[in-house]
């Protein structure tokens, strides 16, 4: 696949999360763990959908936020808390296609960074599509938060 990346300034952005600090082994394992905690927290508060899944990176560790893009506001419990995405200036590319592939348009971003010049500040994230069983229907946003 071919990515086109973009630089754009974006606003913060409310979200509700997990935060959790982690290994990239242990990671895969445990995303659905905390988005499956977000969304019960988010049922419980008589939200059904309507909110875009979001995985943010502060930095290599990693430290992550796994959660949803927060629209109105809804009490949250237990480990769910209040946060957002970042504002600022960010490189960023849309994915289409199996989440199996979205490596690759990391992987673009970060050549394009390179090749521009570009700093990035180590923050990157995730914005995820509809879910949809037909994956070259599916859509993922992937930005890199520049210096």
């Amino acid at each position: 696949m071919s990515y086109q990346v973009t630089v754009t300034n974006v606003l913060a952005r409310p979200t509700a999360v997990v935060p959790a600090t982690t290994t990239w082994q242990e990671f895969p394992a445990l995303w659905r763990e905390l988005m499956d905690e977000v969304w019960a927290c988010l049922h419980a508060g008589g939200i059904n959908r309507g909110c875009r899944n979001i995985m943010l990176y502060w930095d290599d560790v990693p430290h992550v936020e796994v959660g949803v893009e927060l629209l109105v506001p809804c009490p949250l419990t237990g480990r769910v808390v209040a946060s957002a995405l970042p504002a600022g200036q960010v490189a960023m590319t849309v994915h289409r296609g199996p989440y199996s592939e979205l490596a690759a348009a990391h992987r673009a971003v970060l050549d394009w960074c390179a090749t521009q010049g570009k700093r990035k500040t180590g923050t990157r994230w995730e914005v995820y599509g509809p879910h949809n069983d037909d994956p070259a229907k599916v859509w993922t946003e992937v930005y890199y938060l520049l210096k």
